[in-house]
């Protein structure tokens, strides 16, 4: 109430300073015609003005307000990568019934054209990426994620990605798996249906992993060159990953 008041006041305020300047040029020039020819002028104008600040400069710094916005998203999921993500990616990819359809989706190039993640992403969204229950090393992946925990709790309070609904929704996947796990005692003498259960969550982290890591990449391609030629290199998507330049 207080604030529309305040504006309310303001434009009384300004309202009443113009009406003074025009009096205060009429008394002085004694010409009511030029005054109404400028002043019918300047109201003609109001229309074009509303549309140049409104519209195209507003526009203009929501697109930059976007940008300064996705290069802190893209920050903080760089280091989620770094910490996290990528060797989830490769503990989930070893424990796959079949990574070869995975491999042949994801031969990463440092050529590579939006063409070629779009084609990816798009294999990748029907691609039947199963893990095997058999393969996951269940402590091995408790000890990996709860090691983590304060900083997916850190990354789930982060007002940078509340924009960003589909990496939020990796980060729940991620967390609820890592809580599943945590749940349980001991691993030993597990049945197969619960093992399946636990197979199914880390099925759900990985389909949106993946995902979420190629568009990653895709970014690292544009922004930082130099970050996306050793992704090529040592990513686990490949069978002989190696940081070395052949």
């Amino acid at each position: 109430m207080k604030r529309y008041l305040a504006y309310s006041l303001m434009a009384l305020g300004l309202v009443a300073t113009s009406a003074a300047v025009y009096m205060l040029h009429y008394l002085f020039f004694h010409d009511a015609h030029h005054i109404w020819i400028y002043l019918v002028g300047d109201i003609a104008f109001v229309p074009i003005e509303v549309l140049l600040v409104a519209i195209v400069i507003e526009r203009l710094l929501a697109r930059q307000e976007r940008r300064a916005l996705m290069k802190k998203m893209n920050m903080v999921i760089g280091t989620f990568f770094s910490e996290v993500g990528t060797p989830l990616l490769g503990d989930l990819t070893n424990a796959l019934a079949d990574r070869d359809p995975v491999y042949g989706t994801v031969a990463l190039a440092t050529d590579w054209t939006p063409a070629h993640y779009r084609r990816a992403l798009a294999v990748l969204a029907h691609l039947p990426a199963k893990i095997d229950p058999d393969r996951l090393d269940l402590p091995a992946l408790r000890r990996f994620l709860v090691d983590r925990r304060d900083m997916l709790v850190r990354l789930l309070a982060n007002p940078n990605l509340l924009e960003h609904e589909a990496f939020t929704d990796l980060l729940w996947a991620v967390f609820h798996l890592m809580e599943e796990l945590s749940a349980r005692s001991t691993f030993d003498d597990l049945p197969e249906t619960d093992r399946r259960h636990l197979a199914g969550d880390a099925q759900r982290v990985y389909g949106r992993l993946l995902r979420q890591w190629l568009l990653y990449v895709r970014h690292l391609q544009r922004a930082y060159p130099y970050i996306f030629s050793i992704v090529v290199r040592t990513h686990p998507l490949q069978a002989d990953p190696s940081p070395t330049v052949a």
